[in-house]
């Protein structure tokens, strides 16, 4: 049996990298006992396949991770809900098991699967004088959005607003759900965007990088980024967006 779970990643915790992250999910399932499939081989590893790698220092809502089974653990469906119990109590602090469920053999893998992620963000006012929110009407108003971005060590300017799905400042009722420690630290103008996974996807420094470019022409996004959480992933399916480890649809004060 193959499962997809979805955990959190919250706090401290942020600033432990995605390989690290690999192998507390290993060490978890031994230390929660439940038996995992291994791949053949020289060097059998455990077969656990991780979905987009999250950038260090940012937190989720939801990460996504499937694991095939071992099969001759004799795990059912309807023990499911007892493994998510066990995994989250093996986790470190900072991670826990939010959502579980079986996955069908002919699902794409996470890392074809998912098209677009949501992202909640603390972003600095600049100094020069000029908004966020102004900065967020513009770019929603604008039919080219362009960014200086490197590959195989050659700058090129690109166009990213195709892949900037929507982008909005985050509403009361959004932040009030948040985590307790958010809701203490909201220092920042809170943004919510969907940004694209697909070809070459848009990452939330570059996303900042936009909003506050013209307080400084070489800025580093993480000096205006207070704080980032990712809040969904999402697959297409029939042309909706929908909720990658449920398949519900797009939820408006998440994406609207």
């Amino acid at each position: 049996m193959k499962i997809r779970v979805s955990y959190s990643k919250l706090g401290k915790i942020r600033f432990t990298g995605h390989r690290d992250v690999a192998h507390m999910w290993e060490r978890t399932m031994r230390k929660a006992g439940i038996a995992v499939a291994m791949s053949v081989g020289f060097t059998p590893r455990p077969k656990m396949a991780f979905g987009l790698a999250l950038p260090t220092g940012a937190e989720s809502l939801i990460e996504l991770i499937d694991i095939t089974l071992d099969p001759n653990s004799g795990v059912t469906v309807d023990d499911l809900d007892s493994i998510a119990d066990q995994l989250s109590a093996s986790l470190p602090v900072g991670m826990s098991v939010t959502g579980i469920r079986e996955c069908a053999g002919t699902e794409v893998s996470l890392q074809e699967g998912v098209v677009a992620t949501t992202w909640l963000m603390l972003v600095a006012e600049p100094v020069d004088g000029s908004d966020i929110e102004s900065a967020i009407e513009r770019v929603n108003n604008s039919a080219e959005v362009l960014l200086m971005r490197e590959r195989k060590g050659e700058k090129h300017l690109d166009n990213i607003r195709p892949g900037i799905l929507e982008l909005r400042s985050a509403d009361a009722e959004l932040m009030s759900s948040l985590p307790a420690d958010w809701i203490g630290e909201s220092v920042g103008h809170a943004v919510v965007a969907v940004l694209t996974t697909s070809g070459r996807g848009i990452r939330p420094t570059e996303l900042v990088e936009v909003l506050v470019s013209g307080s400084d022409p070489l800025i580093n996004p993480w000096d205006h980024l207070n704080r980032v959480l990712r809040i969904n992933q999402w697959i297409e399916r029939d042309g909706e967006r929908v909720d990658v480890l449920t398949g519900r649809p797009a939820h408006p004060q998440v994406c609207a």
